[in-house]
């Protein structure tokens, strides 16, 4: 009976490690603006029961909506859909590009 309960369990533990899951982060500027909390809570009261959708962060002070999701069950393109089911629009925020080390170097000997 114990062989059989530890066969059972070692089972169910490997079925649960295989489901990895694609977890990514989407940054986006609500249009029209956030000006409250009232407004947060709106979108966040509306993307939570988009498919997919794990967590919702919202800043006023940077106007930004940081969304985190699994992507094996949405896309970048289905969320910035769905603000406009409530009346808003969405732009993907782009993350500011570093520059290379060769980049700073040429600038250095300019």
């Amino acid at each position: 009976m114990k062989r059989i309960l530890s066969l059972i369990l070692a089972l169910g533990m490997g079925s649960a490690c295989a489901v990895a899951r694609d977890i990514k982060i989407l940054v986006v500027t609500p249009t029209p603006q956030m000006h409250c909390n009232n407004c947060e809570v709106k979108i966040k009261k509306n993307l939570r029961f988009e498919k997919g959708v794990k967590d919702i962060v919202t800043s006023l002070e940077d106007q930004t909506v940081t969304i985190k999701y699994d992507a094996d069950k949405t896309s970048p393109a289905l969320l910035l859909k769905a603000f406009e089911k409530f009346g808003y629009t969405a732009q993907e925020v782009k993350p500011a590009s570093t520059p290379t080390p060769a980049k700073e170097k040429d600038k250095e000997e300019k």
